[in-house]
């Protein structure tokens, strides 16, 4: 019977020590790996983003930052498990606007709420994204792609890398702020829909520059203009959305890192400090570069503005465009 008694008792007691466990600390974390998951494939922007600040958060923290890939059902997959995650800084999430602010909107029956179950480090990587052409369309600007769509509603086609995606999203909000109506092909990722403009299959696209450049280095893909306000750092001789006289339109994919909800206010401050000092660093810089990203190092409230603003304009795009994921 004692046997029985002692038995019974020790998970009780396993779970008093655990209640009574001091929480997580910045002042003795990290004092092992720390995981950062990826909801995409290894390659892209979000994985290099992840790969090249994890590598000099390494260094900063003596400890191991392992890159978790886990892809699948546009990055709902990696972010659900980043959610699930103990909230105690040893897991963190990189993840881009699309799953942030796009996919709440989009899918109907997400497990999680990015904005409730999140908390937002800091914008890692801002990468500009352009109207590109096949070298033989017709138009050479945005002022006359936009004259030629305008003429013939619904005539012209671009490719994007996918329904729903942030390129996709992009092109339709441009339709919608110049009266135009353009078709869209969705092709499976940036580098198909690239090649698509570029062997002539259709006439535009909606491209991040670092899967426009070699298509443009070719001579077979011409670039009309940027989709942001601003010039680009990464190529300042492609004119601005705003030089064609298009205002209010500045649209990017930002790739952000995450905590679980309830991540320790003092671990997470670490991070952003931590992260502000490898961002500014000339190597990582010019390692994001090469991959078509601009670094960004946004944190605080600049960066919940962003999330918010971004995700109550996309939300409006998504239901004016009648756009669905199955």
């Amino acid at each position: 019977m004692l046997k029985t008694l002692v038995r019974a008792a020790a998970p009780l007691a396993a779970l008093a020590l655990l209640a009574t466990a001091p929480a997580a600390s910045a002042e003795d974390w990290p004092n092992r790996p720390v995981h950062l998951i990826v909801p995409f494939a290894p390659g892209g922007v979000t994985d290099i983003a992840a790969r090249v600040v994890g590598a000099k958060l390494t260094e900063i923290w003596g400890q191991q930052v392992v890159v978790e890939n886990r892809p699948g059902a546009g990055g709902t997959i990696g972010v659900d498990a980043a959610v699930r995650s103990a909230p105690d800084g040893y897991t963190l999430l990189m993840a881009t606007n699309g799953e942030i602010t796009i996919n709440p909107a989009l899918y109907k029956n997400l497990t999680h709420d990015p904005q409730a179950d999140l908390i937002p480090i800091a914008m890692v990587t801002n990468t500009p994204l352009l109207w590109a052409a096949n070298v033989n369309a017709p138009y050479g600007s945005l002022v006359e792609f936009i004259a030629a769509a305008k003429a013939k509603p619904g005539d012209i086609a671009y490719s994007s890398p996918g329904a729903g995606t942030m390129n996709h999203l992009t092109a339709e909000w441009f339709a919608m702020i110049t009266g135009t109506k353009l078709l869209h092909v969705p092709y499976k990722g940036g580098a198909p829909a690239a090649a698509a403009i570029a062997g002539g299959e259709v006439p535009v696209s909606v491209l991040a520059v670092s899967s426009a450049l070699p298509h443009v280095k070719s001579g077979k893909v011409k670039v009309l203009g940027m989709t942001t306000k601003d010039r680009t750092k990464l190529a300042p001789d492609w004119p601005s959305a705003s030089e064609a006289g298009i205002a209010d339109f500045d649209a990017s994919i930002w790739v952000g890192l995450f905590a679980p909800k309830g991540t320790p206010a003092d671990i997470v401050a670490k991070v952003a400090k931590d992260l502000k000092a490898a961002l500014a660093d000339p190597a990582v810089v010019a390692r994001l570069n090469t991959a078509g990203a601009e670094a960004a190092g946004i944190d605080g409230e600049a960066f919940l503005a962003r999330i918010r603003a971004d995700t109550a304009r996309y939300a409006k795009i998504i239901k004016a465009a009648g756009i669905e994921i199955n």
